[in-house]
């Protein structure tokens, strides 16, 4: 035991091994962890792990604590991380195996409601918005700080099993941006988090839209590139004045020489045979003997 009951330090080698080792143990007893594996580099790749560490990081109360979270969620230290409607479950290897429990109020109706109006016409398929193919004031209208789908601190309820005292200790901070790293995979988690359905969003723009434009929409998403974006245009890559005129030509040259050919194959089987005008031939030569 360390100074004021804390544990000694643990490297992040022993941190790896131990952690490693209870994901093992945890598989043979039949328990499956959903771990947040080792890397390195950025945290979140896409739009909205993205959107979701830089909301976290805004946050002055959580300053201190967060350079040590990132190190924990790099470092394969999230050993389990279990998303639900409004809560965040984690096991996260310290000194030793911390629990971690974050719970997400729900967000206000009045709010979700004024978000879809203002995204109204906007948001043409479920796909344009968890992949955040959507124009950027629309994306900045949904991500803004105090009225967007993002939690304030004061909405975020937080405590891990570890004796550090602070506000956010370290593992709580290795959580907050493991689920980051989850909505890289899974965006939808975001919605599920705030207790609100992100077909409201669609359905909005359903109903102000025709029919007409929703089918351009689909057809942008089928053509469109589906890997990292971060304010991409709803229209790239999108040629509405399409001109099939050259197929016509195509079916003109490949049936016109079959034609001919049949006429030509026609005419052959039509004309006498040579054979049979040398049998005229000696015919004619045996009357005039």
């Amino acid at each position: 035991m360390g100074y004021f009951g804390y544990k000694p330090y643990a490297s992040v080698a022993s941190r790896r091994a131990n952690a490693l080792k209870a994901v093992v143990k945890a598989n043979k007893k039949g328990t499956h962890y959903a771990p947040i594996a080792p890397y390195t580099g950025a945290i979140a790749k896409t739009f909205w792990g993205k959107a979701w560490c830089s909301n976290l990081e805004q946050y002055s109360d959580y300053e201190s604590r967060l350079p040590r979270g990132r190190s924990y969620v790099r470092n394969g230290s999230v050993i389990d991380l279990q998303i639900s409607t409004g809560s965040v479950r984690a096991l996260v290897m310290g000194s030793s195996l911390y629990e971690v429990d974050i719970t997400i109020q729900a967000l206000p109706e009045p709010r979700w409601k004024a978000v879809c109006a203002d995204c109204a016409n906007s948001v043409a398929s479920l796909i344009e918005l968890l992949q955040g193919k959507l124009s950027k004031p629309v994306m900045e209208r949904i991500c803004a700080p105090t009225t967007g789908l993002f939690p304030s601190p004061k909405e975020l309820k937080f405590e891990c099993s570890c004796p550090d005292w602070a506000g956010m200790c370290k593992h709580v901070a290795a959580v907050f941006y493991g689920v980051g790293a989850r909505m890289d995979q899974q965006p939808e988690l975001l919605f599920k988090l705030r207790h609100v359905n992100a077909l409201d969003l669609v359905a909005q723009a359903s109903v102000a839209q025709p029919s007409a434009s929703k089918t351009k929409s689909s057809k942008v998403m089928d053509a469109s590139d589906l890997g990292d974006v971060f304010g991409l245009d709803m229209d790239l890559g999108v040629d509405t004045g399409v001109d099939t005129a050259p197929a016509k030509p195509k079916t003109t040259q490949v049936k016109a020489p079959v034609k001919v050919a049949a006429k030509a194959k026609t005419a052959a089987k039509a004309a006498p045979k040579p054979i049979a005008k040398k049998t005229v031939a000696k015919k004619a030569v045996k009357q005039r003997v």
